[in-house]
């Protein structure tokens, strides 16, 4: 066993590869949850100021970039993603010393990639907003904002890399606490640099985006220190902090498992780039309602989310345990407590759509009723994307990360876009709402069928042996 072995109950995390799993997987999955609800609702206070205060055009420009910075989070999505599993399996093997390095390179090597990916977002931004054929007018709006997003981006990258190295440690709640910090700061800077209040100049809409750095910059400081005062797990000391330098035969592991992960996300975020596309050519009323189904879309597909990371956390620990015996009950369990929560929310959201919309279009707005019909038809479709969700988290924890990248290609290219494609002549926008549901289905029957006949149960993925 490496050196700085942990017993079972280990500080800052959980132990999940023992107990009641349902129970385990809930309490393991709800701060995560909490994290989650409350970065959405940070985004959709931000929108409802830019909305109120600058106008459905500012609205359009901020749903425009927000696209292109989550295509940039893809990345670091992926390879952070490999390193948690990394963690999580060693940590389910008590072996911190393997948790610590692999933490230790991924941090190491987003520092480098995070600084690169500000300057080229800085200088890439207009041609970006171009290719996705953002509104005329919204585009000197969009460019301001995305900017001022594309230099907060390392601390944004860093504080995922640490978010979820902590979850694969067991420890979802100080996330949760730094993720209540960051919101906190956000959402009370907004309105005081946009609208410049007291002594603070006006910006406009680039003040709602160097609030998110402000808030993100703080975070990302307040984890660190966290991270030492309560001596957690993957905390670096001493000789340790060699651990930063990228260690050749982990960074290769994290970018070869990582880039199909990564690419996962860059596949949603293409597909999404290229509907808004589509939807832009509708005109403003359009591309700002259905700018506004997105935000409450985040709050929909949240639960399958939140819980989708932990069973991919808790599936880690139990094969670097050897518990087998555990992960298809863990896989059930994930999907049931998806069907119940998604289902909920749904209900809920059905039940309140006018008066959230309103919220940030405002109630005479002609884009609500558009908003309100793109919710009823595309909504539901959550439902599926949670169930496929969690069949992911399961089959990626031990490093089968090619078929999921292949069946999400699958269902929103071939599928859902040419659909979309051929059947847009005909129906107009009307076609693009209905293909979400498509697409889902779809992404769901396949996963279904390759976790059981699939050979996903043979895939290796662990920390090699430290170099002597």
């Amino acid at each position: 066993m490496a050196d700085g072995s942990a017993p079972a109950r280990r500080p800052g995390g959980h132990d999940l590869t023992s107990g009641p799993i349902l129970r385990t997987l809930i309490v393991f999955a709800l701060p995560t949850l909490g994290s989650n609800i409350l970065q959405s609702l940070n985004v959709s206070i931000n929108a409802v100021w830019i909305g109120r205060a600058l106008g459905e055009k500012a609205l359009a420009a901020s749903s425009n970039a927000n696209l292109v910075t989550f295509l940039a989070f893809a990345a670091v999505f992926g390879f952070g993603l490999a390193a948690t599993i990394l963690v999580g399996q060693a940590m389910g093997r008590r072996d911190v010393d393997a948790a610590r390095r692999a933490l230790g390179t991924a941090f190491g090597t987003f520092a480098i990639v995070s600084a690169l990916v500000a300057a080229i977002g800085w200088f890439a931004a207009a041609p970006l907003l171009r290719l996705l054929a953002t509104p005329p007018e919204a585009v000197p709006l969009a460019l301001a904002y995305l900017r001022v997003i594309f230099l907060g981006v390392p601390a944004s990258f860093l504080l995922v890399v640490l978010s979820m190295g902590l979850r694969g440690t067991g420890d979802s709640l100080t996330p949760f606490l730094v993720m209540v910090l960051t919101v906190v700061l956000d959402a009370g800077l907004n309105p005081v640099l946009i609208l410049g209040l007291g002594p603070a100049p006006r910006l406009g809409i680039a003040g709602s985006a160097l609030a998110t750095l402000f808030a993100n910059s703080v975070a990302l400081l307040v984890t660190i220190v966290i991270l030492y005062a309560r001596d957690l797990p993957i905390r670096l000391r001493g000789a340790e902090l060699r651990y930063l330098r990228p260690d050749p035969a982990l960074l290769r592991i994290i970018l070869v498992k990582g880039l199909p992960m990564g690419l996962q996300m860059f596949v949603i975020s293409f597909a999404g780039l290229t509907l808004m596309g589509l939807v832009n050519r509708a005109g403003v009323d359009v591309t700002a309602a259905y700018g506004v189904a997105l935000q409450l879309w985040t709050y929909v597909q949240m639960p399958a989310l939140a819980i989708g990371a932990a069973v991919s956390a808790m599936a880690a620990q139990n094969i670097g345990a050897g518990r087998w015996d555990r992960v298809d009950a863990i896989t059930r369990g994930g999907v049931l407590a998806n069907l119940a929560l998604t289902g909920a929310l749904l209900a809920l959201l059905f039940a309140v759509d006018r008066p959230v919309l309103a919220l940030f279009l405002g109630a005479t707005s002609p884009a609500v009723e558009i908003a309100r019909h793109i919710n009823l038809v595309g909504s539901w479709s959550f439902l599926l994307f949670g169930v496929t969700i969690v069949i992911f988290g399961t089959v990626r924890a031990t490093g089968a990360v090619v078929p999921p990248l292949v069946i999400l290609f699958l269902a929103l290219f071939p599928i859902r876009l040419s659909v979309a494609f051929a059947m847009m002549p005909r129906f107009g926008t009307e076609a693009l709402w209905w293909t979400m549901p498509l697409g889902s289905l779809a992404a769901m029957l396949m996963a279904i069928g390759y976790y059981r006949f699939g050979g996903w149960r043979r895939a290796r993925m662990a920390v090699p042996a430290a170099a002597s």
